[in-house]
């Protein structure tokens, strides 16, 4: 109220009044919409499609007809679900329509999914072929693309492959022996990496008859001799083995013009596996029982224009043989060897 103005203190009442008019009716709306928005809340979450829908399902890539699903053509569920119900998640998407190659003027026709090949020892199917225990090959080992992965998983034994399997890894189990026809038919497999298991024999031909076979990995086992390989080969690594004298086939290598890499340290071989393709770049016999080298070995004697380019990494450290007695078997190489020199 301001003294002396009578006028203008009514007006300043009234204009209060106003508002607090304004604030309560703002407050019984906002109260009103709360309900009436409870209540429908209530009456959709009553609703049995809000909790659980079937979607419609064509039954020609199914084996059961999901129309016939418990005997009745009712796509809807009640509301109290027994433990034996099937739950039914929201959302699904009913499979796309495609047309048969064998039925084009039938386009309800669904084409069922394609399923992995038959492996080497069981029929085609998403896990792939069954293994001796009965158990999917790719629901024990892990199957990415063309790619399956079996470390760590107590194999006994090679596990039958998808046919279109290109990489193989089966380290550290307790694989003990491979027989000739754990890859039989994999014309597409292209490494094989079998590290750190007990492998004593691998049989004749067990590798040898892969045509794509580039990559062999039999690090930290027990193989006493190298099996045959195809001339595919890009590496092969026999490091930490048994490999003795005998334990190399006579000119192993010469048939294998892309070989890279050749890594058998930690063996008991007592001389360089040659001759040795021109495409090597890297050779590791550390920790051998190597002696002796000829003159020959690396490099030929008969031109002397002759260099190797490719071979830059030879190790010989770890072998009772003296580098320095032999100095024109490394004339044609980028660098000597690694080793001992006196």
């Amino acid at each position: 109220m301001v003294r002396g103005h009578p006028a203008l203190s009514i007006s300043i009442t009234a204009v209060g009044t106003i508002r607090e008019s304004r604030r309560l009716r703002w407050k019984m709306r906002m109260l009103v919409r709360l309900v009436l928005g409870l209540l429908v809340l209530k009456a959709v979450v009553a609703s049995p499609r809000f909790s659980r829908q079937l979607d419609t399902y064509e039954s020609s890539n199914y084996d059961e007809d999901p129309e016939n699903l418990n005997g009745e053509n009712n796509y809807e569920y009640e509301n109290n679900l027994t433990i034996d119900e099937p739950q039914i998640e929201i959302g699904t998407l009913v499979p796309p329509r495609y047309t048969h190659p064998a039925s084009p003027d039938n386009p309800d026709v669904l084409i069922k999914p394609p399923l992995i090949p038959q492996g080497s020892g069981g029929s085609g199917s998403l896990m792939g072929p069954n293994t001796q225990g009965g158990m999917p090959t790719c629901l024990l080992c892990t199957c990415l693309g063309s790619s399956v992965y079996c470390d760590d998983v107590k194999l006994t034994s090679v596990p039958p492959l998808p046919k279109e399997t290109t990489h193989f890894y089966a380290r550290f189990n307790q694989i003990t022996k491979i027989n000739k026809g754990d890859f039989a038919q994999m014309k597409k497999l292209k490494k094989i990496d079998l590290t750190a298991n007990a492998i004593k024999s691998i049989a004749d031909g067990a590798f040898s008859s892969l045509p794509a076979l580039e990559e062999l990995v039999l690090r930290d086992n027990s193989v006493a001799q190298l099996p045959a390989l195809p001339a595919s080969m890009t590496l092969i690594d026999g490091s930490h083995n048994d490999i003795g004298a005998r334990g190399i086939h006579k000119e192993a290598f010469k048939d294998m013009p892309g070989l890279q890499f050749l890594y058998l340290t930690d063996n008991h071989i007592d001389h360089i596996p040659v001759p040795l393709p021109d495409s090597l770049r890297s050779l590791h016999l550390q920790r051998n029982n190597i002696q002796t080298m000829h003159e020959d070995t690396f490099c030929n004697l008969k031109d002397f224009n002759y260099i190797r380019n490719a071979l830059e990494d030879i190790r010989l450290d770890g072998n009772p043989i003296n580098l320095s007695r032999t100095p024109q078997a490394y004339v044609c190489l980028p660098r000597v060897p690694i080793g001992a020199l006196i």
